[in-house]
């Protein structure tokens, strides 16, 4: 508690201080649609189901003048909900930032895309499209719920605060993740004792995905303030309407704000790299290095747990060195990984472990500050626009890296040149990022300079 001028107590930092407990609730709630449904589940589950709609491992969709195999469809429907994403985002985001009450549009959308989420626990058989209605609608709501709680970030924290509130949420939600996923695998892998088939356990372990992220959203959505929109472009008619002529008023004005656009080019290679690095870390683990499903889920959970202690660690880094300073340190290390992956010798769980853990300290960190810094270089009043275009620009290009993946591991047929390949993102990630004058961008966004920038 502050005091202001004649002397009366100044009340946010406390006011702020509840809704920060009150928003980091959210990221606990929907990791457990990343960890236990996107990243360890679903995907199996679903070729499976494919597989049983095709007759086996050698049948083909018919997809138009496409035949695909069943396991290519799990990929083709996550390049769909990522198309999805990028066109909605940028005007859902518009509408956000003109309505004041924001945690009950976040609620309204997480607890829709928990609905479809739920959905896939009533997809058995060869019932593949249920499944696949669910992962799609529960991504595209996923990311929009993510667009509309990132813009919450400014208005519950000051500049000066900013690193720290982000690094906490990312490390209160991996740890929310870790924990549900430590449960569910421990459901699924002792499914035989307590007289469960394979697929009822999967099944199970996602419903509880979407319960935990609906269930766990009703506390910021009771505690949370509502905040009234604040410098938005006056357009005439209907909310829609309005949301898109902001939508296009900010467009043109994006170029008044060059600090904010070099910085989202700079996180659109740094979090391919990132994104890729993780989608293929199990499957090089497997296949390169011959490690066992029991070894790569330990991986799993370990990067889970060290990434709770990353993200706050990140958080104090920033607040010495500043958040650029940080998230370029952070860069270094991701280079070092894909190095380092590059020689690790096969069948050595250590090293592997190590590299894991590696992983863990600066996932959380890097994508925890590159949240928060962001937001310093975004205008008031267009919170939710801007990280529309921060989520649109995540996945509208996350198949860049997975190209340069795929089509290194075709040319060299093995893992290791793949993953090294990946450097090049965090290599012109970094160099963009250097090309970001904090001091300049904050002020071009109308927002205070924090005491370490």
């Amino acid at each position: 508690m502050t005091d202001i001028d004649g002397g009366i107590a100044n009340l946010r930092p406390l006011a702020q201080a509840e809704e920060q407990k009150a928003w980091y609730w959210y990221d606990w709630a929907n990791s457990a649609y990343t960890t236990t449904i996107g990243t360890v589940f679903f995907g199996p589950y679903f070729i499976s189901l494919a597989e049983n709609a095709v007759g086996g491992e050698e049948g083909r969709f018919d997809v138009g003048p496409f035949t695909l195999p069943p396991d290519s469809l799990f990929f083709w429907l996550i390049t769909v909900s990522t198309i999805l994403s990028a066109v909605i985002l940028p005007p859902l985001g518009a509408y956000a930032d003109r309505v004041a009450n924001k945690k009950r549009l976040l609620a309204t959308l997480a607890w829709t895309g928990s609905f479809f989420a739920a959905l896939i626990f009533f997809a058995t058989g060869d019932n593949w499209l249920l499944a696949a209605v669910g992962i799609v609608f529960g991504n595209l709501f996923f990311g929009a719920a993510g667009v509309v709680n990132d813009s919450i970030l400014p208005l519950i924290s000051d500049e000066n605060d900013r690193d720290r509130v982000s690094s906490r949420g990312w490390a209160f939600g991996y740890l929310g993740g870790g924990l549900l996923l430590v449960i569910n695998l421990g459901v699924y892998l002792g499914r035989d004792a307590i007289g469960l088939d394979e697929g009822l356990a999967a099944r199970l372990c996602m419903l509880s995905a979407a319960a935990w992220w609906a269930g766990f959203t009703f506390i910021p959505y009771l505690r949370l303030k509502d905040h009234p929109p604040v410098d938005v472009e006056q357009v005439e008619g209907t909310a829609l309407r309005r949301s898109f002529g902001q939508l296009a008023a900010t467009l043109r004005d994006m170029r008044n704000y060059p600090m904010a656009l070099t910085f989202l080019f700079a996180y659109l290679f740094f979090n391919d790299g990132i994104q890729t690095v993780i989608a293929s870390a199990s499957v090089f683990g497997s296949e390169e290095l011959g490690h066992s499903q029991t070894i790569l889920i330990a991986t799993i959970l370990m990067v889970q747990f060290v990434a709770f202690g990353g993200a706050l660690l990140f958080g104090r880094l920033a607040a010495r060195w500043g958040a650029k300073q940080s998230i370029l340190f952070g860069l270094g290390i991701w280079c070092v990984i894909v190095t380092v992956a590059l020689f690790l010798p096969a069948g050595n769980v250590p090293f592997f472990l190590i590299l894991g853990a590696a992983i863990g300290v600066v996932l959380g960190g890097t994508q925890a500050l590159a949240r928060s810094y962001f937001s310093l270089l975004i205008p008031r009043g267009k919170e939710a626009e801007y990280f529309s275009f921060y989520h649109a620009m995540d996945r509208g290009t996350s198949w860049f890296g997975t190209a340069t993946f795929g089509i290194v591991l075709a040319v060299t047929d093995s893992y290791r040149p793949a993953i090294f390949a990946l450097i090049v993102f965090f290599v012109v990630g970094g160099l963009l990022l250097t090309r970001v004058d904090t001091e300049r961008g904050i002020r071009e966004a109308g927002n205070d300079v924090p005491r370490v920038i």
